[in-house]
Formats: structure tokens, sequence, C-alpha cells
């Protein structure tokens, strides 16, 4: 079906150790405004706007809007949100969470191209494992929490990237990450 092709879909996404980024410009709606908030990181056009109407027309919420919504704006508010499937622009949806930058309509492709490669050419070792740490936080116990980035913090201290990055700051240089 439809829907376990989206979902499979968003589950790779999450998996995926690069960072994805997801540039709006018009209507996101239903599916699509879900697929925005699986990202981890969403640049929006000013005249972009995001709705879940799945209500509006008698369907329970899907494609991870659930799951996504509350995290990002808290339960009464995607309860908010859900039950009333009005529209939000981009300004709102800046100022909940939703998307992390909103640009002028004509600068969206060019700068969702410059944050992407920025990050590509960073140390994605790193990146890699922010991201995977970020998201376990979401289910994970302080104590385990802290652990995990122990963990992780030591893997890092071993990477080329790591001493490139160190070596690059003592000699005042720009560093060149390889992802190792």
């Amino acid at each position: 079906t439809l829907a376990m092709h989206l979902h499979a879909g968003v589950a790779e996404m999450r998996r995926m150790e690069k960072p994805v980024i997801a540039q709006v410009h018009g209507v996101a709606a239903g599916a699509g405004m879900s697929l925005a908030l699986a990202c981890d990181l969403t640049i929006a056009a000013q005249s972009a706007q995001f709705i879940i109407a799945y209500v509006k027309v008698g369907l329970s919420p899907d494609g991870s809007s659930t799951y996504f919504l509350p995290r990002l704006v808290g339960p009464k508010k995607a309860l908010e949100i859900f039950y009333t499937g009005d529209p939000i622009d981009a300004g709102e949806a800046l100022r909940l969470g939703l998307v992390n930058r909103v640009v002028p309509d004509g600068e969206l492709e060019k700068e969702t191209r410059a944050l992407a490669q920025r990050l590509a050419q960073g140390p994605t070792l790193a990146l890699a494992r922010a991201k995977d740490l970020v998201y376990r936080s979401l289910s994970e116990s302080l104590e385990t929490q802290l652990e995990n980035e122990r963990e992780l913090l030591g893997l890092s201290t071993l990477s080329e990237d790591f001493h490139e990055g160190v070596q690059a700051f003592i000699e005042k240089r720009e560093p060149k990450f390889r992802g190792r």
C-alpha cells in the first residue's frame, strides 16, 4: 500500500547516517508535510504552507505525522493542528520548530544546496554520530544516553577526522575532513 511505502521511506530516512534536508515551497500537505517533519533539517520558502488535513476528510493522521509533530510542538499543539487542519505559514512553522530556516522564495534552492554542501564537506562521521545520539535520546534514559555519548565520543577520538580537526585548529587552517 501507499502507506507502507511512505512509512518504509520515513524509517529509512531516519536510519541514514547522512543528514536529510527538506526544502519546502508551495504547499506541503498531508504526507508532504509528514515527510518534511521527518527530515533532519527543513528549509522553507517564505510562501510555503504546511497543512495536515487528514481529520478534515474523515481520516486519522498518517505518514509519520503522529510521531514527529507531537515531538516537535508538544501534544496539545499537535492535537490542535490535527483537529483544525488549519494551514500553517512559513513564519509560524519556524516559530513552532517545524522548520529550521525560512528564506526568500527565490533563494530556496541556493540556500538548501549551500547547507548541503557545507555539511558534506564537514566531519561526516561526527555528523552521523550526532544524528544517532539526538534520535536515540528521544527514547533513552539520561544514564543510558550519557553512556551512549561517552561511547561515541571515545570512538570519535580515534577517527582521522578528529585528528585532522585538531591539527587544522592548531595550524589555524580549514580542516579537510574525509569521513574516516
